[in-house]
């Protein structure tokens, strides 16, 4: 029995509403933010950071070959093959100005499809944003209001998946001491190597939201900073999953740090 996959939904979705941009923009951001198994003709070179992926050619335009599980890479192969798991991110930072495509899930699912090089080039490109960092002071938190249901739903999704990077996220009105105004995602208890990553997260929810840039600012906070307390009373609360065995280390997930991809041999 075929078990359905968060991309196998989101494809069907953007397939059965061909017209509905935000439908495939759901789609691609499952893709970019899921773990995908990247068809390899050699086992990965750990030292040197570089992967060999196998190509198949369509129509003089090369493809690399992905699937959102192990066992559907293994049905298309037939044998035993090396890979790598990696984020669509990932794969899209790998193949930008190279000329190559990539094919999902090719003769095992009903999300197979084709996606061209220059539709890896964009997914590249709306995921290649760069957070700056500035300092104000918080002057009021408010009842956040005016954000499209996307977005929340989105970032419920993203940060239901950063198990144990940081406690808890609150969304929020904010007003700051400099006069600017917005909305603030707050992250308590966050791990300091996580941060990038949490950072990246909220960027990335907002582009597949349709909000321009800039318009979510995000900050850490301690678990005991007194400004929790008012977030609480006033904030959208996500709870963040934690692993049950304390002992266990939490990593970001793969393609949280497009500063380390692997590199095409």
């Amino acid at each position: 029995m075929m078990i359905e996959t968060a991309i196998d939904r989101a494809h069907a979705a953007m397939q059965s509403t061909p017209e509905d941009d935000s439908a495939r923009m759901r789609f691609y951001d499952r893709l970019a933010h899921s773990e995908v198994f990247l068809l390899l003709t050699a086992e990965p070179d750990d030292q040197s950071e570089t992967i060999t992926p196998a190509h198949f050619d369509v129509d003089e335009t090369q493809y690399v070959l992905a699937f959102d599980r192990e066992e559907r890479l293994a049905e298309f192969v037939g044998e035993i093959a090396p890979f790598a798991a990696l984020s669509g991110r990932v794969i899209a930072q790998m193949l930008a100005g190279q000329g190559i495509g990539m094919g999902l899930n090719l003769d095992v699912a009903p999300s197979a499809i084709l996606l061209p090089p220059e539709v890896m080039g964009w997914l590249h490109d709306t995921l290649d944003h760069t957070a700056h960092e500035v300092e104000a002071r918080i002057e009021e938190l408010r009842v956040p209001k005016g954000l499209p249901d996307q977005l929340i739903e989105t970032l419920d999704t993203r940060l239901a998946s950063a198990m144990g990077l940081a406690q808890s996220a609150y969304l929020l009105g904010v007003r700051y001491d400099t006069g600017g105004q917005g909305h603030l995602l707050g992250f308590v208890g966050a791990i300091p190597q996580a941060h990038g990553a949490l950072t990246q997260l909220a960027a990335d929810a907002l582009t597949f939201s349709g909000i321009e840039a800039g318009a979510l600012d995000v900050a850490f906070f301690a678990p005991d900073a007194a400004i929790v307390s008012r977030m609480d009373r006033v904030g959208l609360r996500f709870d963040i999953p934690q692993p049950q065995d304390s002992s266990v280390s939490v990593r970001p997930a793969p393609g949280s740090d497009p500063a380390r991809p692997p590199r095409l041999k």
